[in-house]
């Protein structure tokens, strides 16, 4: 016959990833010529669970360099770009008290920027990873029968000398002292 343990404990009991792509127009108030580089940076995010999916706010800031006037200037165009994305994560949650743990597995970066018309069209992808961790309990099977309870004796030395002492063994044949 086998016996069970039962742990209760906090575990990943959900996990995702997802690829995301934001397509961004960018106006310039000078005529570009030519793009000379675009970085990515200051990325934050958080995120909150609810309903099965968990919600991501987040922001990161973008500077294009840029040539212009026939190439003779050069000029940064800064912004930044909020975003809210949303991940549906497998698991067997039934609450909303979960901890949300969401990790950026690859940061924003511009895959591919072109000047278009008086505008500089970006790609930025980034890929975000989650995991919700609660609480879970987990069956254990323990191969042994026999069951491991310790017996708790109540016995106190202090007790068992005042018993000694206040106890009158030769009680029944003076019971007047």
């Amino acid at each position: 016959m086998a016996t069970f343990k039962e742990i209760v404990t906090k575990a990943v009991i959900g996990k995702g990833k997802k690829q995301f792509t934001d397509n961004l127009s960018l106006q310039v108030t000078n005529n570009p010529n030519t793009i000379l580089g675009c970085w990515v940076i200051n990325h934050n995010f958080s995120g909150t669970f609810s309903n099965g999916a968990v919600t991501i706010n987040g922001s990161y800031d973008i500077n294009i360099w840029y040539s212009y006037d026939n190439d003779t200037k050069t000029e940064v165009l800064k912004d930044t770009k909020n975003y809210t994305e949303t991940i549906n994560v497998q698991g067997n949650s039934d609450t909303e008290n979960e901890e949300v743990i969401i990790r950026s597995l690859s940061g924003p970066s511009c895959s591919k920027a072109e000047i278009v018309d008086n505008a500089i069209n970006c790609t930025i992808d980034k890929t975000l990873g989650i995991e919700l961790v609660g609480d879970t309990k987990v069956r254990i099977n323990t191969l042994d029968e026999v069951d491991d309870w310790e017996e708790i004796m109540d016995s106190d030395a202090t007790i068992d000398e005042r018993i000694d002492e206040e106890v009158k063994e030769d009680y029944l044949d003076n019971p007047t002292e």
